[in-house]
């Protein structure tokens, strides 16, 4: 029997783990996993079809493969339970927290998804997921998982610590005990080390802290992202419209929440106008990208046609033509820059720290701190290379892109946001293609007054 361990998923590794599957090798295959994560045999499974990763997933011990199906990527995962019967999917569901499991029966058909849960052994997790299936998957009632620990606000400490080891199986992490009254109500929360240092007679009562941060069933996961980061939060008690503590968020769930919604701002940063994976297909890849490289081409085109407005101009003056790409990539780089930081501040709330015109101003004092720097140094460049005359109007046409891109990427993401767009939408071909057209108006007219064409 071989060892192999500690586990790594090498190329090598990899062809002699599918020649064991190949052969049906189940004791090099147990005895090669032992060591490995779940997270490892996630990513392992990965090159394996279906059938192959349902034979792989059938030697493992049932609680490490619920953690391996839990973990795999959404459209592996449906994939993969396309071999599935319902009640072989229950199996697994019935180790994985009510809130992923919740996530995982949604990505499944109705019919399917049904008779997994009639399947379940487990009638109070049954119900729970059910519960949680009536809520959209971003809003905090479909983050939350109903497993928990709470005490009522009458009990004593001993009869808390009996609750605490009734549930300790079902909850994998306890951050601490959530109080309630007898009809369920939030009050607050008690700590462990309070449990611990407290008297047995001692009453909930008498120790709990009544300030906590409680999140309802209907607020947005952005919402509670922020919330959750801003006064650092490992987990969220959720409460109903009534009060009535229904679940929890922990920091994991928030942590992909966050991740997610970098992975959308970054896309839209970069003109992806869809939700897409690098596996997708060529079609779904192309038409996500298309339409803002499509607006970047009628940028080009109508930028184009500008320059030929002041075709003469160029003939009297060729060497105005060289600084084109200067002006233009300055210009855009200033805005991202710009937009960036802004979109960073709503991110993080920061934006709300000080008003719109105190904002504009500050930007208003980098820009020209930034143009009078740039301006400077293109005009000694110029002005030793060619000429005065053009040394002035390009440090001149520099100086006003500058400005006018950094207000540009500085107000337009505060607009969207005002409008209820994504304000990550101005940080990208948006701001570069608005402010192309802009730099080459600026540039022209300025060569045109100072010329005096």
């Amino acid at each position: 029997m071989e060892n192999i361990a500690p586990f790594e998923l090498t190329q090598e590794y990899l062809e002699r783990f599918r020649e064991g599957v190949e052969s049906k090798d189940d004791a090099f295959i147990r005895n090669s996993l032992e060591s490995a994560r779940h997270e490892d045999v996630s990513a392992l499974l990965e090159e394996f079809n279906a059938e192959e990763s349902k034979y792989i997933l059938g030697l493992l011990e049932k609680e490490v493969a619920s953690d391996v199906i839990e973990d795999l990527d959404d459209d592996t995962r449906i994939k993969f339970f396309t071999v599935f019967q319902p009640e072989e999917i229950a199996e697994y569901i019935e180790g994985i927290e009510t809130d992923d499991a919740a996530d995982i029966l949604n990505d499944l058909p109705v019919k399917i998804r049904e008779e997994v849960i009639a399947n379940l052994g487990n009638d109070e997790k049954a119900n729970f997921i059910i519960e949680l299936l009536r809520y959209d998957e971003d809003c905090a009632g479909g983050l939350m998982a109903k497993e928990l620990i709470k005490a009522n606000v009458n009990w004593n400490v001993v009869q808390c610590i009996d609750e605490i080891r009734r549930q300790a199986e079902n909850v994998e992490k306890i951050y601490s005990v959530y109080v309630v009254d007898d009809n369920d109500k939030l009050l607050g929360r008690v700590s462990l080390k309070e449990i611990i240092l407290a008297r047995s007679s001692a009453k909930i009562a008498d120790i709990y802290n009544s300030e906590i941060i409680a999140v309802y069933t209907y607020q947005k996961e952005e919402e509670i992202a922020d919330l959750m980061q801003k006064y650092d939060l490992e987990a969220a008690p959720v409460v109903n419209v009534q009060g009535k503590l229904v679940g929890r968020i922990t920091v994991d769930d928030i942590i992909d929440v966050i991740t997610e919604m970098a992975d959308q701002e970054r896309k839209l940063m970069a003109g992806i106008a869809e939700d897409v994976e690098e596996d997708d297909s060529v079609w779904v890849l192309s038409r996500a990208r298309l339409p803002w490289l499509i607006i970047g081409l009628l940028g080009g085109v109508i930028g184009a046609r500008f320059i030929g407005f002041f075709e003469e101009d160029l003939l009297r003056v060729a060497s105005l033509a060289f600084f084109i790409p200067l002006i233009i990539a300055t210009g855009g780089n200033v805005g991202i820059q710009s937009s960036a930081l802004v979109v960073q501040s709503l991110a993080a709330i920061s934006i709300f720290e000080s008003s719109i015109w105190q904002k504009f101003i500050k930007t208003v004092f980098v820009a020209i701190l930034n143009g009078v720097v740039l301006a400077g140094l293109v005009y000694v460049f110029v002005f030793f290379s060619y000429s005065s005359t053009l040394a002035f109007v390009v440090s001149i046409a520099l100086f006003s892109v500058v400005m006018l891109a950094s207000l540009m990427g500085t107000m337009v993401p505060l607009l969207f946001n005002k409008l209820g767009f994504n304000p990550a939408l101005a940080s990208g071909p948006f701001i570069t293609t608005t402010i192309d057209l802009l730099g080459l108006a600026v540039y022209f007219t300025v060569a045109h007054l100072l010329y005096s064409f």
